[in-house]
Protein backbone atom coordinates (compact mmCIF):
# COMPACT_ATOMS: atom_id res chain seq x y z
CA UNK A 1 0.00 0.00 0.00
CA UNK A 2 1.73 3.13 -1.14
CA UNK A 3 1.98 6.10 1.21
CA UNK A 4 1.93 9.25 0.39
CA UNK A 5 2.66 12.51 2.95
CA UNK A 6 2.57 16.40 2.02
CA UNK A 7 4.88 19.09 3.74
CA UNK A 8 5.96 22.81 3.20
CA UNK A 9 2.16 24.46 3.17
CA UNK A 10 1.86 27.59 4.61
CA UNK A 11 1.01 30.98 4.62
CA UNK A 12 2.75 33.92 2.62
CA UNK A 13 1.68 37.36 0.66
CA UNK A 14 1.42 37.25 -2.59
CA UNK A 15 3.82 37.56 -5.10
CA UNK A 16 5.55 35.07 -2.64
CA UNK A 17 7.19 31.63 -2.74
CA UNK A 18 6.41 28.31 -1.30
CA UNK A 19 7.94 25.05 -2.02
CA UNK A 20 5.72 21.52 -1.29
CA UNK A 21 6.98 18.31 -1.11
CA UNK A 22 5.53 14.87 -0.96
CA UNK A 23 7.19 11.48 0.30
CA UNK A 24 6.19 8.50 -1.01
CA UNK A 25 6.72 4.75 -0.23
CA UNK A 26 7.24 1.60 -2.88
CA UNK A 27 10.19 1.26 -4.87
CA UNK A 28 7.86 1.54 -8.21
CA UNK A 29 6.16 4.25 -7.21
CA UNK A 30 8.26 6.18 -9.37
CA UNK A 31 7.03 4.52 -12.21
CA UNK A 32 3.87 5.94 -12.44
CA UNK A 33 2.24 9.45 -13.15
CA UNK A 34 2.01 11.52 -10.27
CA UNK A 35 -0.04 14.74 -9.96
CA UNK A 36 -0.58 17.76 -7.34
CA UNK A 37 -4.12 18.78 -6.39
CA UNK A 38 -5.69 21.50 -4.72
CA UNK A 39 -9.15 21.94 -3.41
CA UNK A 40 -10.92 24.71 -2.06
CA UNK A 41 -14.39 23.85 0.57
CA UNK A 42 -17.42 23.98 -1.65
CA UNK A 43 -15.36 23.27 -4.98
CA UNK A 44 -14.26 20.54 -6.85
CA UNK A 45 -10.69 18.89 -6.50
CA UNK A 46 -8.49 20.79 -8.75
CA UNK A 47 -5.68 19.03 -11.39
CA UNK A 48 -2.77 21.63 -11.18
CA UNK A 49 0.18 19.74 -12.28
CA UNK A 50 1.53 15.79 -13.25
CA UNK A 51 4.85 14.33 -14.36
CA UNK A 52 4.59 10.67 -16.06
CA UNK A 53 8.14 8.18 -15.16
CA UNK A 54 9.43 9.76 -18.74
CA UNK A 55 9.56 13.13 -17.03
CA UNK A 56 6.26 14.30 -19.55
CA UNK A 57 4.70 17.68 -17.72
CA UNK A 58 1.23 18.99 -18.23
CA UNK A 59 0.69 22.03 -16.66
CA UNK A 60 -2.86 23.82 -15.74
CA UNK A 61 -3.45 27.03 -17.14
CA UNK A 62 -3.79 28.80 -14.19
CA UNK A 63 -0.43 28.15 -12.75
CA UNK A 64 1.46 27.78 -16.26
CA UNK A 65 4.76 29.75 -15.95
CA UNK A 66 4.38 30.44 -12.01
CA UNK A 67 4.30 26.52 -10.91
CA UNK A 68 6.94 23.72 -11.52
CA UNK A 69 6.73 20.22 -10.68
CA UNK A 70 9.46 17.57 -10.17
CA UNK A 71 9.90 13.98 -9.13
CA UNK A 72 13.13 13.18 -7.18
CA UNK A 73 13.26 9.07 -8.09
CA UNK A 74 16.15 8.47 -5.62
CA UNK A 75 14.68 9.95 -2.45
CA UNK A 76 10.85 9.03 -3.33
CA UNK A 77 10.14 12.63 -3.32
CA UNK A 78 7.44 14.71 -5.73
CA UNK A 79 7.56 18.84 -5.72
CA UNK A 80 5.70 21.44 -6.35
CA UNK A 81 7.83 24.65 -6.49
CA UNK A 82 5.36 27.59 -6.16
CA UNK A 83 6.45 31.01 -7.25
CA UNK A 84 4.33 34.47 -7.73
CA UNK A 85 1.66 33.14 -5.48
CA UNK A 86 -1.98 34.84 -5.91
CA UNK A 87 -4.51 34.67 -3.39
CA UNK A 88 -6.39 32.67 -5.79
CA UNK A 89 -3.63 29.90 -4.85
CA UNK A 90 -5.86 29.49 -1.61
CA UNK A 91 -6.32 25.63 -1.00
CA UNK A 92 -5.25 22.77 0.56
CA UNK A 93 -2.98 21.25 -1.94
CA UNK A 94 -2.75 16.88 -2.27
CA UNK A 95 0.10 14.69 -3.77
CA UNK A 96 -1.65 11.80 -5.44
CA UNK A 97 -0.27 8.62 -7.30
CA UNK A 98 -2.09 7.61 -10.41
CA UNK A 99 -3.33 3.90 -11.35
CA UNK A 100 -1.12 4.11 -14.54
CA UNK A 101 1.90 5.14 -15.92
CA UNK A 102 1.15 7.69 -18.31
CA UNK A 103 -0.54 10.99 -17.04
CA UNK A 104 -4.10 11.72 -17.93
CA UNK A 105 -3.25 15.12 -19.79
CA UNK A 106 -6.46 16.15 -19.11
CA UNK A 107 -5.65 16.48 -14.93
CA UNK A 108 -8.95 14.65 -14.07
CA UNK A 109 -8.43 13.01 -10.44
CA UNK A 110 -10.53 9.98 -11.05
CA UNK A 111 -7.02 8.06 -12.28
CA UNK A 112 -5.32 8.82 -9.10
CA UNK A 113 -5.82 5.82 -6.36
CA UNK A 114 -3.40 7.16 -3.71
CA UNK A 115 -3.97 9.99 -2.21
CA UNK A 116 -1.90 12.65 0.84
CA UNK A 117 -3.54 14.08 3.71
CA UNK A 118 -3.62 17.48 1.99
CA UNK A 119 -1.13 20.95 3.48
CA UNK A 120 -3.02 23.97 3.85
CA UNK A 121 -1.50 27.12 1.16
CA UNK A 122 -2.54 30.40 2.46
CA UNK A 123 -1.61 33.94 0.13
CA UNK A 124 -3.01 36.63 1.14
CA UNK A 125 -3.01 40.06 -0.61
Amino acid sequence: QVQLAESGGGSVQAGESLRLSCGYTGYTSSWYCMGWFRQVPGKEREGIANIDRDGKITYADSVKGRFTISKDKINNILSLEMNALKPEDTATYYCARSLYLQCDDGLGSSEYGAWGQGTQVTVSS
